[in-house]
């Protein structure tokens, strides 16, 4: 059997038209051999949702994105159409969740299936109930925001602060008090600077003869054979010591014998009473006259 030419053209064409069709919907990850339901949420914003964004239930994927439509004249303006296997079935309450996919802020759709028995399902094509779930970028730019805006107000209220305070006269006015004490200071350290300069090699060369003379001191006191002549001291006193133990000695004497002692003082109180008599009757004792007078 022979075929013309335009059949086998046709043929290229349709087989062509299928590898495209296939091959298209493989690369978008749909396995065109596989069954699916397909449902739909409305949303007030994408947050940057895609066609072709995975689906998932707790974390593993069961479909896709297929298609998103908008009617900007509408609140919720944001149609997104998903197709899940035919396996799942999605009991009421279940909802469509657009959360965040991977730190890189990718988003994706998540479908909250709740436990239990459940008594009904959903049919295909129906509408799902959605929310929104903030992702870690979106927590970090909200608390960052928060947190940039009270910095913000801070950083207003100390310049506000600093500008009051610079605007004030007592402020100028310490300014100059720290210019004049500064000044004087350095006036001071000039000063001091050259009093160091003049006095203080002379106040080395006093310090080197003062440390000379200590030494030339403690030369003539190492000279003067000083252990000699404590020795000597010592003799001494314990030559005193043995001569006032001796009583027969004039020191023993005078120390020992209260007969002495007593004799010493009553010619003291004799001398003493002498002396008194004397003041009190002098013509006992002393005869004077210029002339002359006979004796009674």
């Amino acid at each position: 059997m022979k075929y013309t030419r335009e059949f086998k053209v046709g043929v290229l064409a349709v087989i062509s038209a299928c590898v495209l069709y296939f091959g298209f919907h493989f690369l978008k990850g749909v396995n065109v051999f596989s069954p699916v339901k397909s449902y739909y949420g409305i949303y007030a914003t994408v947050n940057g949702l895609t066609e072709q964004a995975p689906v998932y239930v707790r974390g593993y994927k069961v479909g896709q994105v297929d298609h998103i439509s908008y009617d900007f004249t509408r609140e919720k303006a944001f149609m997104v159409h998903i197709s899940v296997e035919k396996s799942i079935m999605l009991p009421q309450e279940t909802q469509m969740i657009l959360v965040s996919d991977g730190l890189l802020g990718g988003k994706a759709i998540s479908l909250n299936i709740p436990c239990g028995n459940a008594q009904s399902y959903y049919e295909t094509g129906a509408e799902l109930p959605t929310c929104i779930e903030n992702g870690l970028i979106e927590d970090l730019e909200q608390n960052i925001m928060a947190k940039l805006g009270v910095t913000i107000q801070n950083i207003d209220s100390l310049v506000v602060t600093i500008n009051e305070q610079l605007s004030d006269s007592n402020l100028y006015q310490s300014l100059s008090h720290i210019n004049r004490l500064t000044a004087d200071l350095e006036h001071s350290a000039q000063d001091i600077r050259g009093i160091t300069k003049q006095q203080l090699p002379n106040l080395i060369s006093s310090a080197d003869s003062m440390m000379q003379n200590i030494d030339a001191v403690a030369q003539d006191i190492q000279q003067a054979n000083l252990p000699v002549t404590v020795q000597k001291v010592d003799d001494a006193v314990d030559a005193l010591s043995e001569a006032l133990k001796d009583e027969n000695s004039t020191l023993g004497l005078l120390l020992h014998d209260n007969k002495l002692y007593n004799t010493i003082t009553e010619t003291i109180v004799s001398a003493d009473s002498l002396i008194v008599d004397l003041k009190q009757h002098p013509k006992r004792y002393v005869h004077f006259s210029l002339f002359g007078k006979k004796e009674k």
